[in-house]
């Protein structure tokens, strides 16, 4: 292992160091803000500790946080539809990744460039035909809604990143598999899946956060508070405030602070999956 001259490691400890203060002042800002009971409106001041220390602000979001609707209404509808995009997701990537990884078939690589387009596009690109086709549905004002179109913009990703596992995983397995006698329904469930798995839990981490933090589609379809989720009551805090509402900033604060726990607890559950994932792949590399 080369050692780094002294200048060099002060350099790359300075830089970290600087990447970290980016990194943490936003956090400390939105922390500030929600236990500063003397904020009535905008902040005009920039202050490293709260002037009043206060908790009212966490328990009023978490009593009514948007309009009358209550807050266990809100982290049941984002937990709902968030679980229940990373599913479906997960669940059809997984079969469209395999496929892609291993098999060889008529129009693979334009259903692959199709995929990859899909997810550069804005989603703002998508809204007037999912806007008819949930309607002629008509489903279009139900959580089930957001559910589907949040999987469906979620999908190109899971099944990029979940395809790169499968193609990590020697094909000297599967075919050992064959010749015991395992058929390809078999040899998918036991010996590929497994080993995908942790690829597969990262592809649903990123399809479960897209759909917990997204908010403007689903003003889109919503048309009853009893339908929010906790983001879109997050912007429609920042919008009464810019429009000269009368909740104290405070209530922002708080309210991204009470969103954010659930994304952690997630994280702490699968940190252990994303080491996995990480020496995965270096050992693939």
């Amino acid at each position: 292992m080369r050692k780094l001259s002294f200048f060099k490691q002060l350099g790359t400890q300075l830089a970290l160091v600087a990447v970290g203060f980016f990194v943490i002042l936003p956090i400390w800002g939105i922390m500030r803000l929600a236990f500063d009971g003397s904020l009535l409106g905008r902040p005009t001041e920039f202050r490293l500790l709260p002037k009043v220390w206060s908790f009212d602000a966490f328990l009023q979001v978490l009593d009514k946080p948007y309009q009358s609707v209550n807050f266990e209404t809100l982290l049941k509808n984002s937990l709902l539809i968030s679980f229940g995009a990373a599913l479906i997701a997960m669940v059809l990537g997984v079969s469209l990744a395999y496929a892609f990884a291993r098999f060889r078939f008529p129009a693979r690589q334009t259903g692959l460039f199709a995929l990859l387009l899909t997810a550069v596009l804005p989603p703002v690109a998508f809204m007037t035909p999912l806007y008819i086709i949930l309607g002629l549905a008509h489903i279009r004002t139900s959580l089930l809604a957001l559910v589907i179109t949040y999987a469906a913009f979620a999908m190109p990703f899971c099944i990029w990143n979940m395809r790169a596992a499968f193609q990590a995983i020697p094909k000297e397995m599967e075919e050992a598999a064959f010749l015991d006698g395992a058929g390809d329904f078999k040899t998918f469930l036991f010996v590929t899946l497994p080993l995908a798995l942790p690829s597969i839990a990262i592809a649903g981490l990123i399809a479960f956060l897209m759909a917990y933090s997204e908010f403007t589609l689903g003003w889109l379809f919503v048309d009853k508070a009893d339908n929010v989720t906790l983001a879109m009551a997050i912007y429609a805090i920042v919008q009464t405030q810019y429009s000269g509402g009368a909740q104290p900033w405070s209530y922002l604060g708080s309210l991204a602070i009470i969103m954010s726990i659930p994304v952690v607890v997630i994280f702490l559950i699968f940190q252990r999956t994303l080491l996995e994932r990480m020496m995965f792949g270096s050992i693939n590399d």
